[in-house]
C-alpha cells in the first residue's frame, strides 16, 4: 500500500492520462514527445506505487482495468480543470494564449499560410500550434481548439462544420501520361501510394466510382499526408489525395488528376472545443476567424 503522505509524480499521472486516452503507449509517446519505452516505464512505476493494475496488456490491444478506468476519468477531469484554471490566470495576468491542435497537412496547406492575418488582428494573443500524426478524430485534452475530421458526432464537444472532405486520384504529370486512356485498368501493375491510417482507401474509392480495385504492382505506405503528396509529386506512384487540401499542388502543376471524379467521403472538417472555452474573448475571436477562413469549400 502506498505511503499516504506521498503521491505519484505529476509526470507519471500525465503519462497515464494520455495512455488512457489513446489506449496505446506508442500514440501516447508521440503526443508527449517521449519514447514508448519511457511511457511503459512510467506506467509500470505508477502501477507498482499504487499496487494496482491499471491496464490489461493484450497482444495487439491495451485496455483499462476497472480501477484504471475510474482513475483515468478522475485524472482526465482534473487535468482539464487544471488547464482551464491556468488559462484563467493567463487571461487575467498575462498575455492571451490559444492552443490549437490540427492535422499536419491541414496546418501546412491551409492554416499557416493564413495565420498572419489573425496575428495582425490580435497582436497581443499568442498561439501555440501543435500537430498530431494521422487523422484527427478526437479533441486533445491539452488543446483549446482542434480541427477534427469526421461526421460531427463528438459527445461532450461543441463543434462547427467547416468544409467537406473529398478524395481525388493524382500523380506526377509524366506518370499520368503513361496511364492508357486514364481508365481504372490503367492503374493495374502501377505503384499505389497508401496512407497508413487508411489502408482501405483504394478499395473504398473503387466502390464509390463503381469499379473494381486496381491491382497494384507495388504499394508504398506513408504515415502522413504531406509525405504521401510529396511522394506522388516525385513520381513514385499514384495516390489518393485529400481534396481540397491538396489543391495548391494541382494548381502548381506538380500533380495532375488521373480521373476527374471527386469522391465524397461523408466526412467534414470541424472546429471543436470543450463547452465553456468560447467564454474567452480571444478564443471566440479565433473561432470567428477560423469559420470565416474555412467555413466553405469556396474559400479554401
Amino acid at each position: 500500500m502506498p505511503n499516504p503522505l506521498r503521491f505519484p509524480s505529476l509526470r507519471a499521472l500525465k503519462v497515464f492520462q494520455e495512455s488512457g486516452r489513446c489506449l496505446s503507449f506508442k500514440k501516447a509517446a508521440e503526443t508527449l514527445s517521449i519514447s514508448p519505452s519511457a511511457v511503459s516505464h512510467q506506467i509500470r512505476n505508477l502501477e507498482e506505487f499504487l499496487g494496482i493494475e491499471l491496464f490489461q496488456r493484450k497482444t495487439r490491444a491495451l485496455e483499462l482495468t476497472e480501477a484504471g478506468e475510474r482513475y483515468f476519468r478522475f485524472l482526465d477531469e482534473m487535468f482539464c480543470r487544471l488547464e482551464a484554471e491556468t488559462h484563467q490566470l493567463f487571461r487575467e495576468y498575462g498575455r492571451g494564449l490559444i492552443r490549437i491542435c490540427v492535422p499536419p497537412f491541414f496546418a501546412n496547406q491551409l492554416l499557416l499560410p493564413r495565420l498572419q492575418s489573425f496575428q495582425e488582428r490580435m497582436p497581443e494573443t499568442d498561439i501555440r500550434l501543435t500537430t498530431l500524426p494521422g487523422p484527427m478524430v478526437e479533441h486533445p485534452s491539452e488543446a483549446d481548439l482542434s480541427i477534427l475530421l469526421g461526421e460531427g458526432d463528438w459527445d461532450g464537444l461543441v463543434s462547427y462544420r467547416l468544409f467537406e472532405h473529398r478524395i481525388v486520384v493524382g500523380c506526377a504529370p509524366h506518370l499520368a501520361a503513361q496511364i492508357r486512356g486514364k481508365s481504372v485498368e490503367g492503374l493495374d501493375g502501377r505503384t499505389l501510394i497508401v496512407h497508413e491510417s487508411r489502408p482501405k482507401t483504394w478499395e473504398n474509392w473503387a466502390a464509390a466510382v463503381g469499379a473494381r480495385p486496381p491491382r497494384a504492382g507495388k504499394i508504398i505506405r506513408f504515415d502522413s499526408m504531406s509525405s504521401l503528396v510529396q511522394a506522388a509529386a516525385q513520381g513514385l506512384g499514384v495516390a489518393i489525395l485529400s481534396w481540397p487540401l491538396s489543391r495548391d499542388w494541382f494548381e502548381s502543376g506538380a500533380l495532375v488528376r488521373v480521373f476527374e471524379d471527386e469522391v465524397t467521403t461523408g466526412e467534414y472538417f470541424y472546429l471543436a472545443h470543450r463547452p465553456g472555452e468560447n467564454e474567452r474573448l480571444d478564443v471566440t475571436q479565433f473561432i470567428d476567424w477560423i469559420r470565416n477562413e474555412f467555413g466553405t469549400d469556396e474559400k479554401i
